[in-house]
């Protein structure tokens, strides 16, 4: 009969260093689920105030604002 390995049953032990890592992990995870579940909140906010508008009233146009293009300017010759 083979014999279970010791990590079978246990953890192995983690080190100072190892802890403080696992530490500092969870906590951006944490962050970063807790501003993505507020950015959803908020995008699903903003998208049913967007729905909830009149449907006659039109959107709003964007100004064209038209660039000029610019032509490429000539080389001055430097005399010598």
């Amino acid at each position: 009969m083979k014999r279970p390995s010791e990590t079978a049953f246990f953890k192995p032990k983690l080190s100072q260093s190892e802890k403080r890592v696992d530490a500092t992990t969870l906590a951006a995870r944490a962050i970063v689920e807790e501003e993505a579940s507020s950015r959803d909140a908020k995008t699903a906010r903003l998208r049913a105030a967007r729905l909830a508008q009149a449907p006659d009233e039109p959107a709003p146009e964007k100004a064209a604002a038209g660039k000029k293009k610019k032509t490429p300017r000539k080389s001055r010759a430097t005399g010598g």
